[in-house]
């Protein structure tokens, strides 16, 4: 697709349907302006506004605000080219329409429940559903591998009843996966698993974790701790938290925003002048992220390399 056509694609993305998709339920609404708790910071009060009527936001709290490309761009704090190819990856992740339905007018003096546009949590449970596993199967996650960190999750959205993969994070929000679902549930924040060791291993997403743990289950399970960032803009969030080790091995996509992060850590290092973060995503540089190395490495007839290991 030429370079105009994804930028003029792209700006028909629906915020409040990107939002959703991305974890984020609006706190308030009222007539087409829905109001948000920024997704750029915590905060108690929503300042953060989008007129769904103009397909526009404004932060209050910043000062700040534009399209939805210049909202990812943002978020992922990416380029307008790349921030608009991201929104067309999120317009082809889910399968099913994040458009709310016609909301009804209340009766007078009545208040209106706006619930329907929310993920709501219905059940947590061990993994068993034969979808899911077959999806792991795919994804060549190992069933016991995924039964320890991760739960089978039922939950609601605009009525509708959806079974998922789920990881949870330190917030009590999940990460939610199937075939044909991809998103989160309020609140969103990383997931850090912590064994009390001095190294940390950061990973974008779950399955690039999960991917690492069936290729050196005894680093995830004794020797580092980890961080899966579920997000990518948690990466300068999370900062405080990486530098309490002493070395940080980076697992991150190979799509640009995420090399652009890779080159911050590079910075940092040059700050203190010593070698605390390392990128490792040389390990697995022809394929878009760690998961897709593990896929590729799974095939046929093909022997699984032995050099992703402790040289990190």
């Amino acid at each position: 697709m030429e370079t105009k056509m994804i930028f003029i694609e792209a700006r028909k993305m629906d915020l409040v349907t990107l939002l959703a998709q991305l974890g984020f339920a609006p706190a308030k609404i009222q007539r087409q302006d829905y109001w948000y708790k920024s997704p750029f910071r915590n905060e108690r009060t929503a300042s953060f506004k989008v007129s769904r009527e103009r397909n526009i936001w404004y932060d209050h709290g910043e000062g700040a605000g534009g399209n939805v490309i210049d909202f990812i761009s943002k978020f992922y704090q990416c380029d307008a080219a790349e921030a608009a190819k991201k929104i067309l990856e999120l317009q082809g992740d889910h399968g099913f329409s994040f458009h709310p339905p016609t909301q009804t007018r209340a009766a007078a003096g009545e208040k209106k429940e706006y619930t329907q546009n929310k993920i709501v949590i219905q059940a947590v449970r061990p993994l068993q559903n034969s979808v899911l596993l077959n999806y792991l199967q795919e994804r060549k996650i190992p069933i016991e591998i995924a039964q320890q960190y991760c739960k089978e999750v039922d939950f609601l959205l605009y009525k509708k009843r959806h079974t998922v993969i789920g990881f949870e994070n330190q917030a009590g929000g999940f990460e939610l996966r199937s075939p044909s679902f991809k998103g989160s549930s309020s609140p969103k924040d990383v997931t850090f698993l912590d064994k009390g060791k001095q190294e940390v291993c950061v990973f974008e997403g779950f399955f690039d974790f999960l991917s690492f743990a069936v290729m050196r289950p005894k680093i995830v399970s004794e020797l580092t701790n980890c961080i899966v960032l579920n997000s990518l803009a948690f990466f300068e969030k999370s900062r405080a938290l990486m530098e309490q080790h002493d070395k940080v091995f980076l697992f991150l996509d190979q799509e640009q925003s995420a090399r652009q992060k890779a080159q911050t850590a590079a910075e940092w290092n040059k700050e203190v002048n010593v070698t605390k973060y390392t990128d490792c995503s040389h390990f697995y540089r022809h394929h878009e992220d760690l998961n897709a190395w593990l896929v590729q490495q799974s095939q046929p007839r093909q022997k699984p390399s032995t050099r992703l290991g402790r040289g990190m």
